[in-house]
Parts: C-alpha cells; structure tokens; sequence
C-alpha cells in the first residue's frame, strides 16, 4: 500500500533494528506498552520470527528510507473458540507521530484480517492515550469495555479501553 510518501509493506529482518527503537522508545516514554523492560535486537528478531512464523503479519510504514511505523495482529486470546478474533498493536516513531502514518498501517491491518476472514478486531488501548481511542473510533472501533486500574506503570494505575470493530 502507497500513500502519498508512506509505503506500507511486510517488515523485513532488515526492519527490526528500526523497530526495536521505536518499541523500545514507547516502553521507555509512554503508557502504550505496558512492558517496563526494554527489548534487545534478539528479543525483536524471535518476536518477529514467532509472529510472521504463525501466520500474523507484521507491517511496516517507511517513509524517506526509514521506517517510521509498524502494525501487526495476533491472537485475541490462546484459546480456540477465540481463533476468529485478533487484536491489533500500532507504533509510530515519536517523531513522525499526527502524519497519517498510524492509519495507514491500521487500514492495511484491517483490510488484511479481512482477507484472512477473520471476524473481529479488537484493541486495548490505555484509557488516558486519546490520540489512539480516536484513531481506532474513525476507523469504525467502538469502546465495548473499561477496565479500572487493571495495570501499571510509572508508579500509577492504569485503565484499559478494550474496542472491538467487526471485519464480517
């Protein structure tokens, strides 16, 4: 997928060093990962090597040579009566963020869990980061759950907004 100077594509081993800063920025910097750890250029690689292997994708925003975002899907949950729901993460390097680039990549998401026919998308998106709950409400989410102080992170306590769109 091309939009204007985004191209969107499938993350290639190339790409990880690229998203291993972007992710590590968001576990460092914001409470969109709730993870407190920081990864390494192996904890990306086996991540991506175990989500590509299952079938999930992995995409990729580049634009002017660099990546500047990444989407991906998987399970819902591990049990098999969920095996028709996926749910969505998208980062945006700091930098590049209010471009356009997080619905780009969500757009690609969601037309490819279509084509894989899955049933439902859903996200869980901290209830303080309003810049994602309004992405993911323009592109046809709704709020279906809030769940108080249910993680934490920066020595708070967290609220999690669970939206789901249908793909059928």
């Amino acid at each position: 997928m091309q939009t204007a100077s985004i191209s969107i594509r499938p993350a290639e081993e190339a790409d990880l060093s690229s998203i291993l800063a972007i992710y590590n920025d968001a576990v460092a910097n914001t409470t969109a990962i709730w993870n407190e750890t920081p990864s390494d250029l192996a904890g990306r690689r086996s991540w991506w090597q175990e989500r590509t292997g299952a079938g999930f994708p992995v995409l990729v925003a580049a634009a002017a040579g660099e990546v500047a975002g990444y989407a991906t899907y998987g399970p819902f949950r591990p049990h098999e009566g969920y095996r028709h729901t996926v749910e969505n993460s998208v980062y945006v390097r700091e930098d590049r963020r209010g471009k356009g680039i997080a619905a780009a990549l969500m757009e690609a998401l969601i037309n490819e869990a279509r084509t894989r026919e899955f049933h439902a998308m859903v996200a869980g998106i901290e209830a303080g980061n309003l810049a994602s709950i309004r992405l993911h409400e323009r592109l046809g989410f709704r709020e279906v759950a809030r769940m108080p102080e249910v993680g934490t992170k920066f020595g708070r306590w967290l609220d999690l907004v669970l939206m789901q769109k249908m793909l059928g």
